[in-house]
This record gives structure tokens, sequence and C-alpha cells, in this order.
């Protein structure tokens, strides 16, 4: 008989095209395959964007999403019989705001609980309950997972916090077997339509490289608040004809095949995932120095082209120079894929299981995965 302990990943929901609902469906496949029982309880909507392997039990509490300040007490109700029926061993929390809910549904069961954060510590997203909830993590979670070192660091600096483990997410698929061969005039940028993406900056980078290069077109891939802003901005700026603003779509292998570049313009990440995916099918990168994620994944200076946020010219003249230097490109590029293996599934899993086995782990100054730059 298996001494596996039986896991359950509690996140908000499956059913949204984003980093934190796509890792907990490839960390939760590949610990089933490595034979571990595990759950998937969902707030709300039991529907899910990623594909789960059958071991894998995904339920939901509630239909649509509740009110949490009218639905707090069954929500926390809800968790703690999910826990007790299953006899769920360690929890994870896919959010350390789900500590608000988790402290009193874990209260007297016995279940270690684990927290996830997604955000990097300096992104509260204006929330004094996710600073709370931060706090409460700490001091109540056997251990909490972050992304990247730095922001390990961070957590160690603010909080005195000795339990934290930086385990950076995962590639989300095999390595391609097909990558881009890089002879497209097709640069790439993968993301949410926030303010957070800064593809506004990209836009007014974008002004720059029309001008030097205007057989080369910018195709920006996602869904967000600010679809129509930054239609009107790329109609303003006379990009109509170079720019395309492309839906969220669940498989973006085919546009990063015939991509020959990708760009990142971010103001914050919490890592950057799509920096990854890019890599491992051979594109070279441009990306912001945002203050965690970007340098700590792409690793040596040759692995990509880092420029300051929010600096459309610099951004814009890194995108050029990266155009007109095909020899840059195939080094980049290259670096870039072995760089993506140290993100394959089977290895960050790998990292989990300390934490989930309850061996001993040196708190703050462990690190699951930490690839060489």
């Amino acid at each position: 008989m298996s001494t596996r302990p039986t896991l359950c990943f509690l996140t908000g929901t499956l059913n949204a095209f984003a980093g934190a609902e796509r890792m907990t469906a490839v960390i939760a496949n590949e610990l089933a395959r490595r034979g571990y029982t595990v759950h998937i309880l969902s707030l709300w909507d039991a529907a899910s964007c990623f594909d789960l392997e059958p071991r894998v039990r995904h339920e939901a509490l509630f239909a649509q999403r509740p009110s949490f300040k009218t639905r707090y007490l069954s929500t926390v109700l809800g968790i703690r019989r999910y826990l007790k029926r299953h006899r769920i061993e360690v929890l994870i929390e896919v959010d350390t705001m789900l500590t608000l809910f988790t402290l009193a549904a874990c209260a007297g069961l016995g279940v270690r609980r684990i927290a996830w954060e997604h955000c990097n510590f300096d992104q509260d997203l204006g929330r004094g309950a996710r600073r709370v909830a931060r706090r409460l993590a700490v001091r109540t979670c056997e251990h909490v997972v972050v992304l990247t070192q730095r922001d390990r660091d961070k957590w160690e600096q603010a909080l005195g916090a000795r339990n934290v483990v930086a385990i950076p997410n995962a590639l989300p698929f095999a390595m391609p077997e097909k990558r881009s061969d890089r002879t497209s005039k097709i640069a790439l940028a993968v993301g949410r339509l926030t303010h957070a993406k800064g593809f506004d900056v990209l836009l007014h980078a974008w002004k720059i490289v029309a001008r030097e290069h205007p057989d080369w077109r910018l195709d920006i891939v996602g869904d967000g608040e600010l679809h129509d802003a930054l239609m009107t901005l790329r109609n303003e700026l006379g990009l109509s004809a170079s720019v395309r603003l492309l839906p969220a779509r669940r498989d973006l292998s085919d546009l990063y095949r015939g991509a020959s570049l990708f760009c990142l313009s971010s103001r914050y990440e919490g890592f950057g995932l799509v920096l990854i995916e890019a890599m491992a099918h051979g594109l070279p990168v441009v990306a912001t120095d945002c203050e965690t994620g970007p340098r700590e994944v792409l690793g040596a200076a040759a692995h990509a082209a880092l420029v300051p946020v929010d600096d459309a010219d610099a951004l814009g003249h890194a995108i050029c120079r990266t155009i007109a230097d095909p020899d840059m490109t195939a080094r980049m590029a290259h670096l870039g894929i072995e760089r993506a293996r140290y993100y394959e599934a089977n290895r960050i899993a790998a990292a989990w299981l300390p934490l989930l086995e309850q061996s001993e782990i040196a708190g703050a100054h462990q690190s699951g995965v930490n690839p060489q730059s």
C-alpha cells in the first residue's frame, strides 16, 4: 500500500486561462502520474480550461462565483467537509488569500497546509486582506511556496519568514519537437490585456520597429479589460497594418512556431511563464527587467535582451537590434532552448516532493530548483 499522502489543491477556479490555474493542473497531473491520490477543489465552477489526468479528481463548492462576504461561513464549512470526507492529508492553497478560509476550515483536522503564492511580494493588488493573509500563511502553514529566489528573499526580509521555499513554475508541455525556424517576420507577445503587462508600452515601442522594419508584424494574444483601449492606441499610432490583437486561446504552439521573436513588456510579473514557453519553441526573447521574474527566469544575458520597465524607446531599439542580428538571435534561441529544459514538469514536480513527504527542509534557504545562470 502506498504511503504517499492524499493531496488536495484548493483554488478559485480552473475555468480561466491564467498562470496559477494552469500550473495547478500541470503539477496536479505530474503528481498523479507519480502515484499520488490528487484532488482539486475549486471554490466555484467545476469546468476546467486544462486537461486533467483521470486520477485527478476535480470538484467545486459552488456552480458560480459567490459573494464570499455573504458566503464565508458556508465556504469554510464546505472546504472542511470535503477535507474530512476524502481524508485529505496535505492541502495546497493556490493563493495565500485562501488562508483566510483554510485556517478555520482545517482547525483540529491535522491537515498539513502549504500556501502557493503566484503574485510577487510587492504585488498585493491593492488589497489589505492579501497582506494579512500572507502573514497568516507564514505563521500557520508548514511552507509557503513562491516562484523566484528574489521573491523568497523579500518574504524573509519583510516578514522574517523562514519557511518560504522557491519553486519556479513548470513548462506546461513537453519540450516541443517542432520549433520556430525564425524565417517569419512576426514578433509575438502573450498575456492578459491589463496594465501590468505593459502592452501600451509595447505598442509605442513597435512604432520604432515599424519605421525600421516595416515588413515585420506584431501579434499580441490575450483577452482583458484594456482590449478596446489598446485597439484605439494601435490605430492612433498608425499601426493597424502591422499589429494584430488576437483572442486568448488554449493552445499557442502554432503561434510560437510561427513567430521569430518574443516580446515581454510587463511592468511586473510573478514569474513570466510565457518566457519559458517561448524559449522552448526556439524564440529569442526581448523582455523588460521587471522586479521579479524575467532576469531570474532567463538567466545569463546571452539568453535574452533585457530593458528597463516602461521604456518604450529602449524596448523598441532592443527589438530592432535583435531583428537586425541573425547570428545573435540564433545564439539566443539555442541557449533559450537549453534554459527551458530546467523547467520541465517532471523536474519541477520533483522539487515539491520533500514538502509533500514532510522531509526536513532548510527553511527559506531551500530551493526546489535553482537553474544556474
